[in-house]
Parts: C-alpha cells; structure tokens; sequence
C-alpha cells in the first residue's frame, strides 16, 4: 500500500524492487514521480514479524544512485556497502518516547511499529483517526514513513530493510490511498522488479533478465539489496486494476 497524509495531485512512474534474504529480511527499493503541494509523508505498510522494534528497520541513503532503476530497465532488451547488510539482524531496543527519525539523502524517515505508533508522530504526517479501522487485514502491519517536501519531481529511490512475517514470499506495497479515501479499483503506473530462487512467477506477467544484474546495475551502491550474480524479474502494471498489495510467494511443493 502506498498511502499520504495529505493531498497529492498526481502520482505516476511509479517502480519498486523486491528481494527476501536469507536471514528472513525483506529489502524494498521504491521511486515515483509525485506532485506534491504541502509538507506530507508517504507511508508504506509492510507486513513485520510481531514484536518488530525500530532499530529492527533500516533506511538506506540512495542518492547517489538516483538511476538504479533506469539501470534495472536496461537488463530487459526492448521488442525491438557501507551501509552494512541490510538483512543482517540487529537487537531490538526499548521504545523511545518520540519516534527515531533517519535521514536518508532528500528524506527523513522513520519506522512506526503499529498503528498505535502513529501519535508519536507529528500531526502533519498522520493519517486521519480511523483509517486503519477500515483496512483490519492490516492491524499486525508496520509503517515505513517517508516524509516529503513541497514539489513537482522524481526524488531519488526510497529503500529499506524489515523482517517479514512472510517467509519465502516478496510483497510489493501497491495498494493506493491518494486522496484519503479506499477505492476498488485504481489506476496503476508500476513496473515491479524482483530477484529470487524459488519463487512462482508463472503469474502476474514476470519476465526474466537474459543477463545478470552484474551486467548493467552497480550492484555495490544497492548497499547489498540487487545481488549482482542472480537474474532480475520484471512485471509491468499499467491502466485500473485491483485495489491491492502485490504478493510473489514460493512455489508450491
């Protein structure tokens, strides 16, 4: 689900990557191209194992590879760490009266462990009372916040890493909340990257890269996140589609 606290104009171009790693951590790379007429916060739900503290979610810095996925684009031929690991684990801490903000190139970010959590933040970047009463499949979600400044661009990548409480399987926040209200159906303008071994991805229009990612991403500004020795997958959504968050799980025995 892709969600702001305020009114957005227009969002479109819209592209997220996808991997699951060993140690059962799920990393997202996210970019869109947004108009934005006030101070807001874009929150993404994502599904963290219970109990999931916020020294347990890491934010990565991708300015400086603000092109990776123009570079994710190119592994797919047309018709014609100084970051550390972001799936390592890391100690959870007690909670802070006031929730911990990272900045991260052109964003301060932060994690909100439930929807409770959300009074710890200021006013500007909560949804409205109730908005999570409406959604109950998210009541054991946790909340990447990402807050954004007045504009009309395409800010560099958002990325972050959390332990998923769904093993072996990558979600995809797509689900869309863009003027305070849930619709059925809604406009996509996405195009979905993926690595990983064992996944079903007979469904939902994925293509595989002939090459590695070696071959034309810079792996090594991904602070780990795109593995430079496995193939890419790539799904293109575009036109009114379902409601919904996108889910690519194991295949089945």
């Amino acid at each position: 689900m892709c969600c702001f606290t305020g009114k957005v104009e227009e969002v479109k171009n819209t592209r997220i990557f996808g991997r699951v790693g060993e140690r059962g951590n799920q990393v997202i790379i996210y970019q869109m191209s947004a108009k934005v007429p006030q101070d807001l916060a874009m929150v993404l739900p994502v599904p963290v194992k219970k109990g999931t503290g916020e020294k347990e979610v890491k934010f990565f810095d991708f300015s400086k590879y603000e092109s990776v996925f123009d570079d994710l684009w190119e592994m797919f031929p047309a018709p014609r760490s100084t970051y550390g690991d972001p799936f390592g684990a890391v100690p959870a801490a007690a909670p802070s009266r006031s929730l911990q903000v990272v900045s991260v190139g052109a964003y301060d970010a932060s994690f909100v462990p439930t929807a409770a959590d959300f009074s710890r933040l200021d006013e500007r970047f909560r949804l409205p009372e109730g908005t999570w009463d409406k959604l109950p499949g998210y009541a054991d979600f946790g909340f990447a916040v990402f807050k954004l400044k007045p504009g009309n661009a395409q800010v560099h990548p958002m990325a972050f890493s959390f332990p998923t409480a769904l093993a072996g399987t990558v979600f995809f926040p797509t689900m869309h909340i863009h003027d305070g209200k849930i619709h059925a159906k809604e406009i996509f303008d996405h195009t979905l990257y993926l690595q990983g071994s064992g996944l079903d991805v007979m469904g939902g229009g994925w293509a595989e890269s002939p090459g590695l990612a070696v071959t034309k991403v810079k792996c090594g500004y991904t602070h780990g996140m795109v593995r430079p020795e496995m193939h890419v997958y790539r799904s293109q959504i575009r036109g009114k589609n379902e409601n919904g968050d996108i889910l690519v799980k194991p295949k089945k025995a």
